[in-house]
Formats: structure tokens, sequence, C-alpha cells
């Protein structure tokens, strides 16, 4: 059985991580979506919010499951016997990071391959970091994120402050 892992912030998902997630997992036989808790990180939604918008989005794709986690991918992927890392890259923005985060996962543990699925050219533009910046400033995120998540984000500004809604943009 072909297990991969697809990790990654989802701060929040949207349509491109969805087409990613739906393509790879037409690849392997089980395909596990996995939220990283980064602490160097402030994110908008707390874990369990990026696992809620996360299971809903994904709910209909039989062969995906859920997960999060925090530490090493490497031991994650030994903890779920996977041995495929799954990430999608944007034209050439993500190429060089993500190349050298695959080079050093190798090194940790060489059984462990990257298999990297270019975005669909409808969300090669599409960021979390994008939409949370339109979604703060009440732009039109429709067709960026699930409608889950579009209404995710709404609630999410509409009970943040002025103030914590300036922070959240100056963090990116």
């Amino acid at each position: 059985m072909k297990i991969a892992v697809y990790p990654g912030s989802f701060d929040p998902i949207t349509n491109g991580h969805i087409d990613i997630i739906t393509r790879a997992s037409r690849l392997v036989d089980k395909l596990i979506v996995a939220v990283v808790k980064n602490p160097s990180k402030t994110p908008l939604f707390t874990a369990g919010e990026r696992m809620e918008m996360l299971n809903e989005s994904v709910k209909n794709i039989k062969n995906v499951k859920t997960d999060n986690f925090m530490g090493l991918l490497v031991d994650f992927l030994k903890k779920h016997k996977a041995d495929i890392i799954v990430k999608g890259l944007r034209p050439v923005s993500d190429f060089e990071f993500e190349y050298q985060m695959a080079l050093m996962n190798r090194k940790l543990d060489n059984k462990m391959d990257t298999i990297f699925l270019m975005t669909s050219n409808e969300y090669a533009f599409v960021s979390s970091s994008s939409v949370r910046e339109i979604a703060c400033l009440g732009g039109n995120i429709k067709g960026l994120v699930p409608p889950y998540v579009e209404k995710r984000l709404k609630q999410k500004y509409a009970s943040l402050s002025v103030e914590k809604k300036r922070q959240q943009i100056e963090v990116d």
C-alpha cells in the first residue's frame, strides 16, 4: 500500500491546496493531509480550526485522511508507515525552498521520497497569506477557497479588532 503525506500549515486551506490533494489522492492508496503546528509561526486559525476546515474541505475524497503534528516530518511519516511526501509548487516561487526541504528530509531518512506537483494554472497565484490579506481587507475571496473556508474567514475577521487585523497583515 502506497501512503503519502501532504504537510502544510493550511492557514487557511485554499482551492490550490484542494487541487493538489485531489490530484495526489489519485497517485497513492492513502493520502494523509497533515496540519503542521509550527511554534515559530503565529497562525490566524488554531490547529483545531484548521483541522475542521480541512476535514470539511476533503470529506468527499475517499482515500484522504487528515491529521496534525508538531516535530519532524520524517518522524510523522514513519509513524504512519508512509514513505512519500507530496508538495505543491507554484511557478518558481516555491521551488528553491521545497527542494532544500526535500533534500533535508531525504538526508534524515533516505527511504523518503518527495513528489512535487505543479499547481494548476488557475491557482498559480493563490497563497494562504494573500487570501488572508484580501479577506482581512474585506475583498472578495470567492473561488480562492472552499465556500466553508470563505465563511470561516469572514467570521474570524469580523471578530477581530482593527488593531488585530493590522497586526495580522503585518505578520506576513
